[in-house]
C-alpha cells in the first residue's frame, strides 16, 4: 500500500538511485564502521566475508525497493546471506550481542550515507525534511524486521545444536551416501541444502591432527565463498576431519579456490572431488574426495589444496599400495632416495615431462637456465638406465606418485 505522498516518493526514488550508483563506496564505509566496533567479525576471513555479503544483500534489497517502489515498506525478513551469518555466529560460539551491534553500526553508517546523498539531491528544505522523515521510518522498520529474523535464526540454530540436529544431519547424509531410498526433496529439506544442484565434495583436515573443528569449518566456508555458493553442508568426521559439500550451478574455478585455501589456518588441507550433478553426484564426488584424502593424507608435505582431477591417476594406481610401491621403485630405481640432489633431479624431471619435454618452459617454471635443466635430465637418464622416450608415461606417473604421496612412502617395502 502506498503510504507516502507522490512527490516525496519521487524524491526518495531519486536518492535511492544515487545511492545505488555509489553502492560499493557506501558498503565499504558500512563494513569499515561495523568492523571497527565489532572486530570479531573482521578477525576471521569467513566471518568477514559473510558479514560483507550480509551488508550487501541488505543494502541492495533496501535501496532497490526504495528506488523502484518508493514509499512502500520493504519486504520483511532477512536475506539468505544474513541468515547464513547468524548460523555461523552460533556455530562459532559468538553471542547474540555481536549481531545486534553489527546491525546498529550498519544502520548508523547507512543512515549517514542516505542523509548526505539526500541533502545533495533534494534542494527544498521542506522536501528534504519530508524525505528524511519518511525514509527514516522505512529504514528503521526494515532493519528491525531483518534483525528480528536473524535473531530468530540464531535461536533456532542454537536449539538445533542442543536438540541433536547434528545427529539428524549425520543420519540423513549417511543415508544418502549409503544409497538408501530417500528422496532428494526430503533430504534437501532436512539439510537445508540444494540437492538438485551440482555438487563438489570436500574433505578438509588438520595436519598434524588435533581438535580443529573451528578452523576446518572456516576453511570450508572460504572454499564455498570462493565458489560463489551458499554456506557449505558439513559433517564432522572425527576430531580433525570435516566432510563437506558445495552446491553450485556450474563447476567452480579451481584456481580461485586454491587461492582461497591459502587464507585458511596453517596446517589445514583440503581435497575436492569432481563436480557432479544430483543425488548420485553428491555421492560420487564425496567418495572420490575421500579416496584421494586417504591416499594423500599420509604426506605432511603435500599440497594444501588438491582438486581430484589433479590426482585421479595417482588415486587409481595407488589403490593397491604394494603394487604401487613395486611400480615406483622398478620404474625410478636409483632416483627413489632421500638425498636432496635426487629430489632436485626428480622435481626437474617431473616439470620437464609436464611441459612436454620443452626445456625452456621447464627452466622458466624452475627459475633456472635451460642448460641446467638439460644437464639434470641427462643425469636422471643415466641413473634410470634408459632414455625418457622409452618409458615417458611410466616415469611421469611414478614421479607423480612419489610427489603426491611423499618420498618416505617408498623407502621401505610394504608388507
Amino acid at each position: 500500500m502506498q503510504t507516502t505522498a507522490p512527490d516525496v516518493a519521487i524524491l526518495i526514488s531519486q536518492v535511492a538511485e544515487r545511492c545505488l550508483a555509489e553502492i560499493d563506496d557506501m558498503l565499504a564505509d558500512i563494513d569499515a564502521a561495523t568492523f571497527a566496533v565489532v572486530p570479531v567479525l573482521a578477525e576471521d576471513p569467513t566471518l568477514a566475508a559473510e558479514s560483507r555479503a550480509s551488508s550487501r544483500a541488505n543494502g541492495l534489497r533496501m535501496l532497490t525497493v526504495l528506488q523502484r517502489r518508493p514509499g512502500e515498506p520493504v519486504p520483511r525478513g532477512a536475506p539468505l546471506e544474513t541468515l547464513d551469518l547468524a548460523r555461523t555466529l552460533v556455530r562459532r560460539g559468538i553471542e547474540l550481542e555481536v549481531l545486534v551491534q553489527a546491525y546498529r553500526c550498519g544502520h548508523d553508517a547507512a543512515w549517514r550515507w542516505w542523509m548526505d546523498v539526500a541533502a545533495a539531491t533534494v534542494e527544498a528544505r521542506d522536501d528534504l525534511v519530508a524525505v528524511l522523515r519518511e525514509s527514516s521510518a522505512l529504514l528503521s522498520d526494515y532493519i528491525n524486521s531483518a534483525l528480528d529474523a536473524a535473531i530468530t535464526r540464531m535461536e533456532q540454530e542454537r536449539q538445533d545444536l542442543l536438540s541433536g540436529e547434528l545427529a539428524r544431519r549425520a543420519e540423513t547424509i549417511r543415508l544418502m551416501l549409503d544409497g538408501a531410498p530417500i528422496s532428494a526433496d526430503r533430504a534437501g529439506r532436512r539439510l537445508d541444502y540444494d540437492l538438485a544442484a551440482r555438487h563438489t565434495a570436500m574433505v578438509v583436515w588438520a595436519d598434524p591432527p588435533g581438535e580443529a573443528h573451528g578452523v576446518l569449518e572456516q576453511a570450508a566456508g572460504l572454499l564455498a565463498a570462493a565458489a560463489h555458493a551458499r554456506r557449505p553442508l558439513t559433517l564432522p568426521a572425527g576430531t580433525s576431519t570435516l566432510w563437506g559439500w558445495i552446491a553450485t550451478r556450474n563447476a567452480p574455478d579451481w584456481d580461485v579456490l586454491r587461492e582461497a585455501m591459502s587464507h585458511a589456518a596453517p596446517g589445514v588441507r583440503a581435497v575436492l572431488g569432481p563436480s557432479r550433478d544430483g543425488l548420485a553426484g553428491f555421492r560420487r564426488s564425496h567418495f572420490a574426495a575421500l579416496a584421494a584424502q586417504r591416499l594423500l593424507g599420509g604426506n605432511p608435505d603435500g599440497d594444501r589444496f588438491t582438486p581430484y582431477h589433479d590426482v585421479e591417476a595417482v588415486v587409481l594406481v595407488g589403490h593397491d599400495m604394494q603394487q604401487a610401491h613395486e611400480f615406483v621403485t622398478s620404474t625410478l630405481g636409483p632416483l627413489c632416495g632421500t638425498d636432496p640432489a635426487l629430489a632436485t633431479l626428480r622435481a626437474t624431471l617431473r616439470v620437464y615431462l609436464d611441459e612436454g619435454g620443452n626445456a625452456p618452459r621447464a627452466a622458466e617454471r624452475l627459475h633456472t637456465h635451460r642448460n641446467t635443466v638439460l644437464q639434470r635430465i641427462a643425469r636422471a637418464e643415466y641413473l634410470l638406465g634408459y632414455r625418457l622416450a622409452e618409458r615417458r608415461l611410466a616415469v611421469s606417473l611414478a614421479l607423480e606418485l612419489l610427489h603426491r604421496l611423499g618420498n618416505r612412502a617408498w623407502m621401505t617395502r610394504p608388507s
